[in-house]
């Protein structure tokens, strides 16, 4: 009996009156639709545009195949517009010419003979905050701030790499500020920092660019044990911002708090 390894199309189980079939045919396609609604979302506020602006381009014009905006959309996914015949029908660019991209130093990029596009990271900071100013249509009463330190685990021998106690692997330990589901601010970080490390100044540069926009508006920010030192609670204080952190169990604290967790109980 012959085997047939290669089936036009595989037959599931069915889902109610559906029937679940998969098929092989479809040439190039996409599963993520979302990736259609991201595309609107784009051309609405320009946020590709925005952040390919952030980047210095010190290449020679006329040698350029991928502009920075190219880059940073991965556009041109077929290979269709390639410049030599022998590059057509393969992807945007290589790993070489992306590595141009990401690991340029703005210092030497003007003299390097290949990183030679600068980014901007002041640039882009200040991107993501005006991103979230605009999301709103007038100032709001207030805005919480949230601060968290987490594990971006490390597989191999990376520059930087330390073991970290309490998540137990070796990892990098990046800090986010999120602003409900806007991300204000993603700093990477060696794991053997403190969690609240750069907070104060990551806070500064961001409270003042939204109360620049928004004067009136209340800030508060809110994080847990992690984040309860007093470099970030005096800089809170002195500046008329709000915080809610967690503070670190113990005996004498468990005491003084015993009615209200009862009553919480």
């Amino acid at each position: 009996m012959n085997t047939e390894c290669k089936p036009e199309q595989l037959e599931f189980q069915s889902l109610g009156w559906r029937e679940v079939i998969g098929r092989f045919d479809g040439g190039r396609i996409t599963s993520d639709g979302g990736g259609l609604l991201l595309r609107e979302v784009d051309q609405r506020i320009g946020l590709l545009d925005r952040l390919a602006a952030c980047f210095t381009d010190h290449r020679n014009p006329e040698s350029i195949e991928h502009s920075v905006r190219d880059l940073v959309a991965q556009r041109d996914l077929t290979g269709e517009r390639r410049v030599r015949e022998q590059d057509r029908g393969n992807p945007l660019a290589a790993s070489s010419t992306l590595n141009r991209l990401e690991l340029g130093i703005p210092k030497s990029a003007i003299s390097d003979r290949y990183k030679r596009i600068a980014a901007d990271n002041e640039a882009m900071d200040r991107l993501l905050v005006d991103l979230f100013l605009e999301s709103y249509r007038k100032p709001p009463r207030k805005v919480w701030l949230d601060l968290d330190a987490t594990d971006d685990p490390l597989h191999g021998q990376q520059e930087g790499r330390f073991f970290h106690g309490y998540y137990r692997c070796y990892c990098y330990l990046p800090l986010y500020i999120f602003s409900g589901e806007h991300l204000l601010c993603a700093r990477l970080r060696t794991a053997d920092k403190d969690a609240s490390s750069g907070s104060v100044d990551e806070l500064q540069r961001i409270v003042g660019q939204i109360r620049a926009r928004w004067p009136k508006t209340r800030i508060i920010i809110r994080a847990d044990v992690g984040f309860c030192r007093d470099a970030i609670m005096a800089w809170c204080e002195t500046n008329d911002v709000g915080y809610v952190l967690g503070l670190a169990r113990n005996k004498r604290l468990q005491r003084a708090l015993g009615k209200e967790m009862e009553a919480a109980r």
